[in-house]
């Protein structure tokens, strides 16, 4: 079978061209999109920030463990090295403040007796007070109390003063005497004596009088018996402002 030669087929003008493009662009216009997958568009966003949120997470976090990846590698390599802990900052204390004056210890005041109330400074050393002044008991004469007056005009009770009378032996001194006259309110009696100054104790009567009793017991107070008032005791009462009330011997 005999084939004739054929000949390359010329190429197309620009005239059929043309028509070939208005014929898709007709054909383009007629057809209608379909609608946008609107749904589908926004999961796959949401999907898509969720993994960068991720991803910033982890990078962060991988951040912080590198110290402690440090630290942990530092003491698996030397063992024999410790790792101090950071220093803590402590607050300083707060100062105390001082104590104001209405917060102070108040100072003591007279032991405050009824009329005839006895009170025993030692065995056989006993006292009472009554308005006609201080009665008293010696170890030695029990059954014969003594008596000093404060209404009989020996002393002057506008004035500042103290009287004392002492008994005793060389081993053990019983002290005792009336206080009166002083101003405020009387507190401690300091009793001076050749072993130092001993602290009395005060006793009144309700109601202030302006007097009171003072007596203290000392041990191994120097005697002389060929002068009796060589031994005896300076006695200084003071008020609770710490002046003094009235002393003896007077000033």
């Amino acid at each position: 079978m005999n084939h004739l030669p054929t000949e390359e087929e010329p190429d197309a003008g620009p005239a059929e061209t043309g028509r070939l493009r208005e014929a898709l662009a007709a054909a383009a216009y007629g057809v209608t999109p379909s609608r946008a997958p609107l749904a589908d568009v926004e999961r796959r966003g949401r999907t898509i920030r969720r993994r960068r949120r991720t991803t910033v997470l982890g990078a962060g976090c991988g951040l912080l463990l590198v110290p402690l990846a440090f630290v942990v590698v530092h003491g698996t390599d030397d063992a024999d090295r410790t790792t101090r802990p950071a220093a803590t900052v402590s607050a300083s204390p707060t100062p105390t403040p001082s104590p104001t004056a209405s917060q102070r210890t108040p100072a003591p005041t007279p032991r405050v007796v009824a009329p005839g109330e006895r009170v025993t400074a030692a065995p056989g050393f006993v006292l009472w007070l009554t308005k006609e002044g201080k009665h008293w008991t010696t170890p030695d004469m029990p059954e014969f109390p003594q008596f000093r007056s404060v209404v009989d005009g020996n002393i002057d009770r506008s004035t500042p003063g103290v009287s004392v009378q002492s008994h005793g032996d060389r081993s053990r001194e019983y002290l005792s005497g009336l206080y009166y006259g002083g101003e405020g309110t009387a507190s401690v009696v300091e009793v001076g004596t050749a072993d130092g100054v001993v602290r009395g104790h005060l006793l009144e009567l309700p109601g202030r009088p302006g007097w009171g009793v003072w007596y203290a017991v000392t041990d191994d107070v120097r005697r002389d018996d060929d002068d009796p008032f060589a031994s005896t005791p300076s006695v200084t009462v003071r008020d609770t402002e710490g002046r003094v009330y009235a002393q003896y011997p007077r000033p």
